[in-house]
């Protein structure tokens, strides 16, 4: 694939400023098409986020966390400053580390200046410290959330999910990552040096003018379609390169965009082993060639550049046509890992049979909105009550015309079917969010093993920002 030919346009134009531009800005942007500031010519560096630890609290022995939630600017070609947001930092915030078992103390100050929440996607905590839409930071307060780790090893996320602004906020660059580490995973001799052979790739897009600024507003167009910007970039950079050892290297992907839906492959038909997907290790490792992703989905891959010293590889969207990032094999290893052929022998798949009925989910649009199970979100309103312990399969339907995918707070899901037939093989795994193509149907096994608390339900709905915003949301609680 030629790197050079990645020139693309895409998307509508903005209408207004939720996120003005300043310093060298052009303001608003025009109403043409934009064309993309992906060239394929890679000479900015890799940014890897700063791995925080936390500190140990010498009276509890909890593991805190400090986290600001900050407005700042930052130059993504080295012209413009555009007005962002960050999580102590300018823009996107520090990959959290935490072990299974922890007890977790994580104050979250909003000096973003407007109502906001921190959700921890993919952590399972009680409902009242998820951070969705019932947990609301006022400006220049403090939310303290207090839970113990009590999961798998696996790659989540943390955002913003205030009611009806998650888009704009997540699109300013609220969002890191946050990785679990446990017993089974440091016992294989997988890569798991952090910056290392283990990198996080956080993948947004975003609109950008020529000199890297940009400002979030969508159409009605936009929010129905979900908004795709023109430009892709890697944990905040655009076209980066990352220099990596001549070994086995871990990616944890994360589909952090607002709409875009990628499939990723490596250049020259690299093949690479999936390892986990949102919820964890996968039994055995999976070889593949590509692997979709819908916003909000982690996969966790090993690339084998035990030979390829010298050499360079790109990760790229067949979607969009675009390479990413560029991984330039430029030193020799000093310790080698072989990725075993057995992974994990604590995941025990939960059976057909062993479900007590099945609850329907269908997305769907219509006269410019849209629903889950024809209901518009309403905070006041319970729309599902599950029974503590009790094993569903979920039948899933994309009736509409559009993208969707359904993420769900509190729990973990595997598929069952995919249309009718056996799931993609990259989707085997845990799984906390699925993507729903144009008319189609996924069946999932779930058991609700986590009460919610008094008027804290947990949330669902599409994880396309500009539909949960629009009201592809639901509540439900747990009892």
């Amino acid at each position: 694939m030629d790197r050079r030919a990645f020139l693309k346009t895409s998307g509508a134009g903005l209408a207004g400023l939720a996120i003005t531009s300043c310093g060298g800005s052009r303001g608003m942007m025009s109403s043409g098409l934009q064309p993309s500031l992906n060239t394929g010519v890679f000479q900015r560096p890799f940014f890897t986020p700063p791995e925080l630890l936390g500190t140990v609290d010498p009276n509890t022995g909890n593991k805190v966390f400090n986290l600001t939630m900050q407005t700042g600017t930052k130059q993504f070609t080295g012209q413009g400053a555009t007005n962002t947001m960050g999580i102590n930092g300018s823009y996107l915030g520090p990959t959290l580390r935490v072990t299974q078992g922890d007890v977790l103390n994580l104050n979250v100050t909003n000096q973003i200046g407007q109502e906001t929440t921190l959700h921890w996607h993919g952590m399972r905590p009680p409902s009242d410290m998820d951070g969705g839409p019932h947990q609301v930071i006022a400006p220049n307060a403090t939310w303290h959330a207090t839970y113990t780790v009590d999961q798998r090893a696996s790659t989540n996320w943390y955002h913003p999910h205030p009611h009806g602004t998650t888009a704009a906020q997540v699109y300013a660059g609220l969002a890191g990552m946050m990785i679990v580490d446990d017993v089974e995973t440091a016992d294989l001799d997988l890569p798991k040096t952090y910056g290392v052979d283990d990198f996080p790739v956080v993948v947004q897009d975003r609109d950008m003018n020529a000199d890297g600024t940009f400002s979030y507003s969508a159409t009605h167009m936009e929010v129905m379609q979900g908004k795709k910007g023109n430009t892709i970039l890697i944990n905040g950079v655009i076209d980066p390169v990352l220099d990596v050892p001549a070994k086995e290297v871990r990616l944890r992907l994360l589909n952090g965009s607002n709409s875009r839906i990628y499939n990723f492959s490596l250049s020259g038909g690299l093949s690479f082993k999936l390892i986990a997907t949102e919820q964890g290790l996968l039994a055995a490792p999976i070889s593949l060639t590509s692997i979709t992703m819908s916003p909000g989905e982690r996969a966790e891959i090993v690339v084998d550049l035990t030979s390829q010293l010298g050499q360079q590889f790109t990760l790229n969207d067949i979607n969009t046509g675009y390479a990413l990032f560029q991984l330039n094999v430029s030193k020799a290893a000093t310790v080698a890992t072989i990725t075993p052929n057995t992974l994990s022998t604590s995941l025990v798949p939960l059976q057909r049979n062993q479900a007590v009925r099945t609850r329907q989910f269908i997305l769907s649009m219509g006269q410019g909105k849209v629903y889950i199970n024809d209901k518009q979100m309403d905070i006041n309103r319970i729309d599902e009550v599950m029974t503590l312990n009790q094993i569903e399969i979920l039948d899933i339907q994309n009736t509409s015309n559009m993208d969707h995918n359904l993420h769900i707070h509190g729990v973990y899901f595997q598929l069952l079917s995919r249309n009718g037939a056996l799931p993609k093989a990259f989707e085997a795994g845990l799984k906390d969010t699925v993507y729903l193509p144009p008319n189609s149907r996924v069946e999932a096994i779930v058991q609700f093993s986590k009460a919610t608390i008094a008027g804290a339900p947990y949330m669902y709905h599409c994880h396309i920002l500009e539909h949960e915003d629009a009201g592809m949301m639901g509540q439900f609680t747990v009892a």
